[in-house]
């Protein structure tokens, strides 16, 4: 039998053996008392009828000893005695009180007989005492009638008591199989279904750490047999895949060891504790190590206070600014350089698990920018000077040729002339970027109204603004704190910012300008509504020599004069641009 036709027939065996004790229960407690209040109330009814007529016969007696004989109050009193005795014969219980009634009402005939003759009554009272004793009769009958209708109702009353005692003892044993029935019921379920549960239960906790040996009991019920087996088919299939998976695993963690020692790149892992966890051999090359320290805390390894914070921030899930000095590590007697990026790494919740650390040794690329930089010092140094006396001879020049303005001659000498201005920019430019890049700069720092800064800004391109139909607007709170900055050279981005914010510009575009405080400070914004950076050249545009975008001109050197001028006033400058949908660049200055 199946284990639910099982479950079935034992609860509904249960359930209707309580409700055949309960309508049991229900019908005897009905019939008992319906038993009781009809012997109830024609004991009460005899009672009732009883009462009625020994109250009558001592009306009658009143009326016959008053001074004042009223004979239709005595005839009265007879035909309500007589009413009395009939409810009496009608509530009578059987042929005894028929037969008590029958005396009562022999005696009363005898009493009635004397009662026509009430003046000889009262007359010959004290003399006669047959009157006495018909009415000591009567009143005895009726008292001998009244005391065996309440022994009757005491009679009842113990009955009723022993059939309610009954009735509590059957409905008490009909409990008490129902809960031994139900206890049998329960404990042949738990005895039958479940052990085998227990046991699928400790075979999961078992498969749960890894184990798939598991042993399973063979159950009779046919439920419990069909998923004990499947149950053991699936630690099968469990252990045959963890098998397959591991190895897979294994094999795919060699690949991966692999692929992360043959880069170029050293390479370090921490855990959520900040402790290395992981390295590739060209790390602990770049680094100097004769093992990996395995365990230690990064501020121990490379005891450098930005770089700890850099990882307490990519622990935490945020990607650390790329824009750190290098490191300086001595390795094998001389000093390297080392650039570096920090990455969070995160599971399937996106909970982070560790952070990575990659580093690149940059010793010889960062000799070569030094040595770049200040040969392109030098040169656009040594350039300038003649460059300058050419330009200077030229304009000299042309002041005293004097040709046509429509001539072919004319449109030579300004083509010339244009050049050699844009020339000499571009050497100016690359004088200024070699300065910044060699720390040659200095900022001749100042108070200044952030404020007043963008007003004037917006001041200087509103001609230029006007002529290529572009609005430019200026936004400002009101409570702009004042700074210490360099004021030309801060014009000097504003400028760049504006310019090419511009130059990408549609007719009947607009220009914004922006700034707003948050934390410890203050951020510019200059976004434009024209055509947009690509997504692959964002990452390059603040390099030198650099150009993006449809519209070009210039050497491109705009932008990283830019970033050079923002990182000397220890600021952070930046872009935010979708294909079609204008450019945002923003710059942030400490407060």
């Amino acid at each position: 039998m199946k284990l639910r036709n099982q479950l079935f027939f034992s609860i509904s065996a249960l359930i209707t053996l309580a409700l055949l004790g309960l309508v049991l229960g229900i019908l005897s407690v009905a019939m008992l008392a319906r038993t009781q209040n009809d012997a109830m109330e024609r004991n009460l009814e005899m009672l009732s009828a009883g009462l009625a007529m020994r109250q009558e016969l001592g009306e009658q007696l009143m009326l016959i000893l008053s001074d004042k004989l009223d004979r239709p109050a005595l005839t009265a009193s007879s035909e309500r005695f007589r009413q009395a005795m009939t409810r009496a014969h009608a509530s009578a219980l059987d042929d005894a009180d028929q037969q008590s009634l029958l005396e009562i009402e022999r005696a009363y005939l005898g009493f009635e007989q004397r009662l026509k003759n009430p003046v000889d009554v009262r007359r010959r009272l004290l003399a006669d005492d047959q009157f006495v004793l018909l009415l000591k009769a009567v009143r005895d009958r009726l008292t001998a009638t009244q005391q065996r209708y309440v022994a009757s109702v005491d009679l009842e009353q113990q009955q009723a008591r022993q059939h309610a005692w009954m009735i509590s003892g059957l409905l008490g044993l009909i409990g008490v199989a129902v809960l031994l029935i139900g206890f049998l019921t329960a404990h042949s379920v738990a005895q039958r279904f479940g052990r085998p549960i227990e046991a699928l239960t400790d075979a999961a906790d078992q498969i749960g750490r890894g184990d798939f040996q598991v042993t399973l009991p063979i159950s009779k019920e046919v439920e419990l047999a069909s998923l004990t087996r499947r149950f053991g088919q699936m630690a099968e299939a469990l252990r045959q895949y963890r098998a397959s998976n591991v190895a897979a695993l294994l094999a795919g963690q060699r690949r991966l060891q692999a692929v992360l020692d043959g880069i170029d790149d050293g390479l370090l892992i921490f855990d959520r504790d900040g402790l290395l966890e992981h390295g590739n051999p060209v790390a602990q090359n770049q680094l100097g190590w004769e093992e990996l320290p395995i365990g230690t805390p990064l501020h121990q390894l490379l005891p450098q206070e930005a770089l700890q914070a850099q990882l307490e921030q990519a622990l935490a899930g945020q990607h650390p600014s790329r824009h750190g000095e290098d490191l300086q590590v001595g390795s094998s007697g001389e000093e390297r350089l080392f650039s570096y990026n920090l990455t969070p790494v995160s599971d399937d919740s996106g909970e982070i698990i560790a952070a990575v650390m990659l580093l690149r040794d940059v010793t010889r690329l960062r000799a070569f920018e030094r040595v770049r930089s200040e040969f392109v010092l030098r040169a656009s140094h040594e350039l300038r000077t003649p460059v300058t006396g050419m330009h200077m001879a030229f304009e000299l020049l042309r002041e005293r040729l004097h040709f046509s303005d429509s001539s072919r001659e004319h449109d030579l000498l300004v083509t010339v002339g244009d050049e050699m201005q844009r020339l000499l920019r571009l050497i100016n430019d690359l004088l200024d970027f070699s300065r910044y890049q060699n720390g040659l700069q200095r900022l001749e720092l100042q108070l200044c109204d952030p404020g007043d800064l963008l007003d004037q800004a917006a001041r200087r391109f509103a001609s230029s603004a006007e002529e290529r139909q572009v609005e430019i607007h200026v936004d400002l709170p009101e409570d702009l704190p004042p700074l210490e900055l360099d004021r030309m050279q801060l014009e000097r981005v504003l400028d760049n910012l504006i310019g090419n914010a511009l130059r990408h510009s549609h007719p009947g575009g607009y220009i914004l300008l922006q700034a707003r405080c948050q934390g410890d400070r203050l951020f510019i914004s200059v976004e434009d509504d024209g055509e947009g950076i690509p997504h692959g050249q964002q990452a390059r545009i603040f390099e030198p020599f650099v150009q993006v975008g449809r519209r070009k001109g210039g050497a491109g050197l705009g932008l990283a004069l830019c970033q050079e001028i923002v990182h000397l006033h220890g600021g952070r400058i930046g872009v935010k641009s979708q294909p079609g949908q204008g450019a945002r660049f923003y710059f942030s200055l400490p407060i």
